[in-house]
């Protein structure tokens, strides 16, 4: 009886709801190593699925240049070639940096990793900047999405707009332009937040060399975001 009892303690200490290992260890999950594991493996199938969003984008983009080749060639180049090749210098530079706050959690090191987020934090809002001031451009020369395309009903033209030189189905690639930057735009401003998170998290001390999965799995995330920009960059404003 008493062995039995013994055991129905040590299943419901286990098995059930009660505590176990560290306190960082979620109730599911056996061991630290396998909670690490899951939530990685949760980030690379979430992973997976934005990919496949974006490649619905470049998918449409490359049938649209292959119809019309020359007019892309024409619109890519009332891009900001320098504004976009800073903002790729600033995401690789930032994906560097996340990978050093994960790295300095892992030894341990928590005033290094908030150096790093920090860091990571800064090349993200220089490169929405850059984008603000690259947006203001197009829309001040009437280089918009669809029906807005040079329509004096949707923006203010000035004298000398670009999109007046252009041909009328132009819309086309600046559509595209608009929806692949945008969304990866918006990529960059939630990365913002969770980093931010993981920041804050760092300061209370809540990670060690034990636990720094939040971190890294953040990271993971934010170097998605680069490597997306990796492919936006060329595409959108190198083509030949």
């Amino acid at each position: 009886m008493s062995s039995t009892t013994a055991e129905g303690h040590e299943q419901e200490g286990h098995g059930g709801h009660g505590h176990h290992g560290p306190s960082f260890l979620a109730h599911h999950f056996d061991t630290p190593e396998q909670q690490f594991e899951s939530a990685k493996l949760g980030m690379w199938v979430f992973l997976v699925t934005e990919i496949l969003m974006f490649g619905g984008l470049f998918a449409a983009y490359i049938f649209f240049q292959g119809v019309k080749p020359e007019l892309f060639i024409e619109a890519h180049h009332h891009l900001n070639k320098i504004q976009g090749g800073t903002n790729t210098i600033f995401l690789l530079t930032s994906s560097l940096t996340i990978a050093l706050a994960v790295r300095s959690s892992q030894l341990g090191k928590r005033s290094h990793a908030t150096a790093h987020l920090v860091a990571t934090l800064l090349f993200a809002c220089g490169f929405l900047v850059i984008k603000y001031f690259e947006y203001s451009h197009k829309i001040h020369d009437g280089l918009l999405p669809g029906p807005a395309f040079c329509n004096p009903q949707a923006v203010e033209l000035a004298a000398d707009a670009a999109c007046k030189t252009m041909s009328k189905d132009s819309h086309v690639f600046f559509s595209l332009y608009f929806m692949m930057t945008g969304l990866h735009g918006i990529h960059v401003v939630i990365g913002m937040g969770l980093i931010t998170w993981v920041l804050l998290r760092n300061l209370k001390g809540e990670f060690s060399s034990e636990f720094y999965t939040p971190i890294e799995i953040v990271g993971l995330y934010w170097h998605l975001v680069d490597l997306i920009w990796i492919y936006l960059f060329p595409l959108l404003y190198l083509i030949t």
